[in-house]
């Protein structure tokens, strides 16, 4: 983390496409306010605000599917070579009890998690990394999963992945026997149940809230399943756009490539564990995105280069490098490496040069241009004659998207990992 927000600390391709689609919807609300006929917005019903033109959708691919709950898969008996867990994930034969991360917790924090576990129902798995926005106005090309629901839980105790029972109904005539899950390298939450990470079907709890693992200590960023929840119900503007815009901007659909996949796991961790919100400010939803699979697959990815691997003990490690793109008219390719412009030297880090343009910081002076050339009288509410300097003091304006985010936070999202205030105080 770093408190001038001009480093780049999530790197996975989810993320990465929604700032980009987030540099776009500032360009577009720049070119909606300068009154240009070319904006994908048109005025609201309230004074500074506006809303999306009709017959525009927005929808997400992504060439594998999101680290975290949503990457929790069956594997069937064919398909039983698992890559082997990320480095800190731990062995099998540990115990089979779910384990609380609350070791890394003070009093305070332990009380929190205690009130957290009491409340959550872990479910268990029933056994039935490239992304982009793009806006989209025909018949989506793509291929539905058809899935086998099952109303199959039980929250006694510690629910892990699966259990044998579950797996053993799904031998029948046809079906491949389930024996193993795929592996996620994100972690628990610290306050949360942890993983059982006995061999096989119980290796994984199914539903929590992770991190992703990084590659030294413990990160504080949530996993991508994780945050496309979140994004589903708070929509993908973020808070400070939220200001100009009379309602959130959903995606219509998901769409994951040719991967190991699950359409019940990407419910799961995407739709069910926020659906329940309730009494959320005007506009805001639940959303039941689309949750589809493509057959076409990333010539790149970690399955396609295994395949024509001749040497099977070459390690693939995820590259640090960021590429991002956005219909933007100044630089709209960014490219990244760990969490600086490409070609950053060690001495220029800290200046302007070595910004993304889709750091925290650089998209926060992008919105503080676009506030500056609107009127006060122009200004939505929440922005008009308001002293407002940092970062943080604009997301907080935001009222309807703070109190929304309060709602799912306390209702669905309970462990959820804040920044302390100091990284967001920046100008």
């Amino acid at each position: 983390m770093c408190k001038p927000g001009d480093i780049l600390n999530d790197s996975h391709a989810e993320i990465v496409a929604k700032r980009s689609f987030q540099r776009y919807l500032l360009h577009q609300m720049w070119l909606a306010a300068s009154h240009q006929q070319c904006s994908i917005f048109i005025p609201g019903t309230e004074t500074g605000k506006w809303k999306l033109k009709p017959n525009i959708v927005f929808v997400f691919f992504s060439s594998h599917t999101p680290c975290g709950d949503a990457s929790i898969i069956p594997v069937s008996e064919p398909e039983n070579q698992l890559p082997k867990p990320g480095t800190g994930d731990g062995a099998a034969g540990q115990s089979a009890e779910c384990r609380s991360n609350r070791d890394h917790l003070g009093a305070e924090n332990k009380r929190k998690s205690e009130k957290m576990a009491s409340n959550h129902i872990t479910k268990r798995m029933k056994t039935d990394d490239d992304g982009c926005f793009s806006i989209i106005a025909e018949d989506l090309a793509v291929q539905e999963i058809s899935v086998k629901r099952k109303d199959d839980t039980d929250p006694k105790s510690c629910e892990c992945s699966a259990e044998k029972q579950t797996a053993n109904k799904e031998t029948g005539l046809g079906r491949p026997k389930i024996v193993d899950v795929y592996r996620t390298g994100a972690k628990c939450v610290p306050g949360e149940l942890g993983d059982a990470r006995t061999p096989g079907l119980e290796y994984h709890c199914v539903g929590l809230l992770r991190v992703k693992p990084g590659r030294g200590d413990r990160t504080c960023s949530m996993s991508c399943s994780d945050k496309l929840a979140r994004w589903n119900v708070l929509g993908c503007q973020g808070a400070l756009l939220m200001h100009f815009l009379q309602y959130p901007l959903y995606l219509s659909a998901i769409i994951v490539g040719k991967c190991p996949y699950s359409q019940e796991a990407m419910r799961r961790a995407i739709i069910e564990r926020c659906q329940h919100i309730s009494f959320l400010p005007d506009g805001f939803l639940p959303q039941e995105v689309k949750l589809l699979q493509s057959d076409l697959r990333f010539e790149h990815s970690r399955q396609a280069i295994q395949e024509v691997q001749t040497n099977g003990k070459t390690k693939l490690v995820p590259c640090s490098a960021a590429i991002s793109w956005s219909a933007v008219p100044e630089q709209p390719l960014d490219v990244t490496s760990d969490g600086f412009r490409q070609g950053t030297t060690k001495k220029a880090i800290g200046s302007h040069q070595s910004r993304s343009k889709i750091c925290k910081v650089e998209l926060f002076h992008t919105f503080q241009k676009l506030v500056t050339s609107i009127s006060q009288e122009n200004l939505p509410d929440t922005l008009r004659m308001k002293t407002l300097e940092t970062y943080w003091d604009y997301k907080e304006a935001a009222i309807n998207y703070q109190e929304a985010w309060k709602v799912l936070r306390s209702q669905a999202l309970l462990g959820w990992v804040k920044n302390d205030k100091e990284y967001l105080h920046f100008t």
